[in-house]
This record gives structure tokens, sequence and C-alpha cells, in this order.
């Protein structure tokens, strides 16, 4: 029996939260999740714990003290999950921009399709962004081109958020080594298994600008990232990558 971990990071999440787990429950696929909660004020905390009543086998949380990043939950998460012996690690946003339907997508490429690293793709098959403004998809648009440029990877979407990893990409990356954190971090991960020779595989996805709550954009999110995979690539000269054992 294979272990599928949905890890979900959340801060003031409150008007998503309980409607995302309860559609992730629903789905055919039998997903657990993790929520990994950074002391929300609004009480999304609260929400997750009354339905780990219901859900006591599916449902985990972990409480940080405040808001620590979103690299910095992911790699919370993924040492999490590799503790735990899952065979599957995703990554989704709690605002449902991720159509968690697409989950079962992103897990058939991986169980079934030889992907290592599938990648829910916003740029693989046209732009499918809906209810962004122009300046917006153009900037997340241009920032993939700006990455393929410096990484030399043919990922379109180099900073999709929207992943399943089999766990031995995981094992393999050393995690406590990943620098950046916000964005950039989405690139260094997809990178990094890049580097290491994994299969990387985009499967299409419409992302779709959430609908309650307020985004956690921000311009030097951006800066982070330019500048973050420029030094990147630098450090990866000086690096040997092992490549996967997938004997």
């Amino acid at each position: 029996m294979e272990h599928k971990l949905v890890i979900i990071p959340t801060y003031n999440e409150k008007e998503n939260i309980e409607k995302m787990i309860r559609k992730v429950f629903s789905l055919p696929t039998n997903f657990e999740i993790l929520v990994i909660e950074d002391g929300s004020p609004d009480g999304t905390g609260k929400i997750v714990k009354n339905l780990q009543k219901e859900f006591p086998e599916k449902l985990h949380m972990l409480e940080r003290s405040g808001k620590l990043g979103l690299g910095t939950a992911y790699l919370t998460g993924f040492k999490w999950g590799l503790d735990h012996n899952y065979d599957y690690i995703f990554e989704m946003d709690c605002d449902f921009s991720h159509n968690p339907d697409d989950l079962e997508h992103l897990f058939k490429a991986c169980s079934e399709e030889g992907a290592d690293l599938a990648i829910g793709s916003r740029y693989i098959s046209g732009i499918n962004v809906i209810n962004w403004p122009l300046g917006r998809v153009l900037m997340s648009y241009f920032a993939s081109v700006y990455v393929r440029l410096v990484t030399r990877m043919s990922v379109m979407d180099t900073t999709a958020g929207f992943k399943c990893y089999r766990s031995e990409v995981l094992k393999t990356i050393d995690l406590d080594n990943v620098r950046l954190k916000g964005y950039g971090f989405q690139i260094e991960m997809k990178f990094t298994a890049w580097k290491h020779g994994f299969n990387l595989v985009e499967v299409p996805i419409i992302f779709t600008e959430r609908q309650e709550g307020t985004s956690k954009m921000s311009g030097g999110i951006f800066n982070e990232a330019l500048w973050g995979v420029m030094k990147m690539k630098i450090r990866s000269w000086f690096r040997k990558y092992a490549k996967p054992n997938m004997g």
C-alpha cells in the first residue's frame, strides 16, 4: 500500500481550510494531509484541530510559532513525511488556486507514467492562469523564462508550487542545504532534483487566483528569486550531484 501525503502550509486561511480538507478527502485516491500552521491569528489551527477528531488517521498538523516562510514550511513537512515513510509527497496551496482534483493527475504521472517529480504547470500548454492582473502574469511568465536561461532546465513553469515528489527525490536532495526560502525555493527544489538526474514531468493545470482570504505575494519574493537563482547556479558549479539509485 503506497502512502500519499499532501502538505498544505497555512497562514490565516480560515475561509478555505475546511473546504480544502474535505475536498481532498473526497477524492478517489486515499490522500493524507499535513497542515503546516504558522500561528494564524484567525483561528485556522483551531479549525484543523476540530477536523482531526473527524479524520484522526488522515489529518495531521504541525504548528509553528509564527510566519516563518513558505520554503521552511515545506522543508519541515518533507522531513516529517520522510520520517513517517510516505511514498509520495505533494505540495499544494490552501486557497484553491490549485484545483485539488489535479492531485490525481500529479499522482498518476509519478505512480504510472515514470515521473520522479510531477509539476502542476501553468505554462506547458499556453498560459493557463485565471483572475490574475496582466502584470502579474507577465512577471511570473518571464521569471520562468529567466530561470530557464540561467539554469538550462527545460521546465516551463519553474516557480510552480503544485507538485508531487516520489520520496526518493526528497531523500536524495540535501534538504538542510536548500538556501532559497520564498518562490526561489520552488525553483531550487526543481533545479536540484534535475541536477541529480531525476525525471521532471510537467502536467498541465489551470491556476485560479484565490477567491477567499488574501494573497501572500510580494515584490521582495521575486527579487529573492531573481538574485537567488543566479547565486544558486554559481554554487552548482562547485557541487557534485549524486545520480539517483532507482534500483
